[in-house]
């Protein structure tokens, strides 16, 4: 989709999508539907500034989330980030995208509540708040940020209960979404590719396929579905 049909907003979920699974494909839709989103951008990283190396090499992480993503109507991938040979820093990538979607269109910067009790932590993290709003994705029994931080802090000033209202501003609001509770780890994915067990209902069969197909994690132990009679 062309930035010139964007119209409504667009949401962006970032990471290394290693390999990118069913709940990172979910919380995309359950944010472009709650906000009528035009756009959910995953956008893979290259160089990941506050975690590992991943295991998956980026043109491998890149097509896997393209083949995740091409069946679902407004699911755009970005690459953005595989093509800069610099860390992959938030706040320059929703600089980059509100460079080309304008300064009136809502961004919305999908997260986890994991992450956003680190959020104090990021790459010129205010910055953020001036660029995009946050919508923060919160499973039951997942950790809320202590009442002396930062976040906390965040929460009590940024915090608004109708997700709407971020569709009336370009940044700077935070909505927390209960969200489904698909608790799907990618390390742990890895993991039990590499034993053998099946990932079936966990990943796109396509992306499962694709893994076979180029032997990623390990997989020889496994059954992919293009190896099933």
């Amino acid at each position: 989709m062309a930035n010139e049909a964007i119209k409504r907003g667009v949401g962006v979920l970032g990471g290394t999508f290693d390999p990118i699974h069913n709940g990172h494909l979910r919380l995309g839709w359950e944010a472009k539907l709650q906000l009528n989103l035009d756009q959910i951008r995953f956008i893979p990283c290259h160089i990941p500034p506050h975690r590992d190396t991943p295991h998956g090499e980026s043109g491998h992480r890149l097509a896997m989330t393209r083949l995740a993503c091409e069946p679902v109507p407004g699911f755009v991938v970005d690459d953005w980030e595989i093509n800069r040979a610099a860390p992959s820093y938030t706040v320059d990538t929703l600089s980059h995208l509100r460079k080309q979607v304008g300064e009136k269109l809502p961004i919305v910067f999908l997260m986890g509540m994991d992450a956003f009790c680190q959020f104090s932590h990021w790459h010129e993290w205010e910055n953020i708040l001036n660029l995009a709003h946050l919508w923060v994705a919160h499973r039951p029994g997942s950790n809320t940020p202590s009442k002396d931080s930062d976040e906390f802090e965040l929460l009590q000033a940024l915090h608004v209960e109708s997700p709407n209202l971020l569709m009336d501003e370009p940044a700077g609001l935070l909505h927390v979404y209960n969200t489904t509770a698909l608790d799907i780890s990618s390390t742990q994915l890895r993991d039990d590719i590499e034993r053998g067990q099946d990932p079936r209902f966990l990943l796109p069969d396509s992306v499962w396929r694709y893994i076979g197909e180029n032997n990623l994690y390990n997989v020889g132990k496994s059954r992919s579905p293009n190896q099933e009679k």
